[in-house]
């Protein structure tokens, strides 16, 4: 077979559909209502064991560079096994409803379609195993980017969430030093990124207790026309103040932006609230 690796994620989708949906169909075939329901289950179901077919074979295709990551072996071997679960499970359905096509004028034709269906219900059963463990795979292991489009830049994106989503995990566990370190990296990674930079600015604040330091730092930033930046250059401004202890400072920061962006007065007051130790 030709290497499909890349079309993994599509081919899942498919399968997913048409098999979950083929099987509903086919179990209201039996029934007896919506008669239109018995030849569209006939029709999806042969197309899922197609499907599923490829879309195995395009996860063995992919599962290598996957394997390598470290820690990521087992999950991978799980995701394939239920992966070929499901595979068989369609073909087998799909099998079925062939058989059925050829006896459809045969009296074992319903009970074809109950063996069907009762069949289909396990591989929906292998579907959603196989998809809720290749989901860990990506949302757990990180497992997908850069592998579809060779692109290193999806790799660098992915180190960049592992670095500030690390580093915001060791600053809530009181590990300033840690996060510190880790926005140190982001920075070096990605020195012209505004985002990054206010990060920096952020960490000054709150991990470093570098308040004046940061406030050097955000007289000297400029967020251009980036709106987001600009809120957030306000509201740090304010922060870094407060660290100082000069909280007067602060809210007139925050006052004086509240009058220059009056439509977004209700978060600037939730803003000053939250300066002066009052709830909003």
């Amino acid at each position: 077979m030709p290497d499909i690796a890349v079309f993994h994620p599509q081919l899942v989708h498919f399968a997913m559909v048409l098999g979950i949906v083929g099987v509903l169909f086919r179990l209201i075939s039996l029934t007896g209502k919506a008669g239109w329901t018995n030849s569209a289950a006939a029709a999806m179901l042969i197309a899922a064991g197609a499907v599923g077919y490829a879309t195995a074979e395009s996860g063995d295709q992919a599962h290598g560079p996957v394997e390598r990551i470290p820690g990521a072996v087992k999950a991978v071997q799980e995701h394939e096994e239920w992966g070929n679960r499901a595979r068989n499970m369609l073909l087998l359905v799909g099998a079925i409803e062939l058989i059925g096509l050829a006896f459809r004028k045969h009296k074992s034709a319903a009970a074809l379609r109950l063996v069907s269906g009762l069949a289909g219900i396990g591989a929906v059963f292998a579907l959603y195993e196989a998809g809720e463990h290749g989901g860990e795979l990506v949302y757990s292991y990180a497992g997908g980017p850069g592998l579809r489009s060779g692109d290193t830049t999806d790799v660098t994106r992915l180190l960049v969430a592992g670095l500030y989503n690390r580093a915001m995990a060791d600053r809530a566990a009181g590990d300033a030093d840690g996060a510190a370190r880790l926005i140190d990296e982001l920075a070096r990674r990605m020195p012209n990124d505004l985002t990054v930079k206010l990060t920096v600015i952020e960490s000054q604040i709150k991990d470093r207790q570098d308040a004046a330091g940061a406030l050097v730092a955000l007289h000297a930033f400029d967020p251009g026309d980036d709106r987001r930046s600009q809120f957030r250059k306000v509201f740090l401004l304010a922060d870094a103040y407060k660290a100082s202890g000069s909280v007067d400072s602060a809210r007139a920061v925050l006052e004086a932006f509240k009058a220059a962006n009056p439509t977004a007065a209700e978060r600037i007051d939730q803003a000053i609230k939250a300066l002066m130790g009052t709830t909003p």
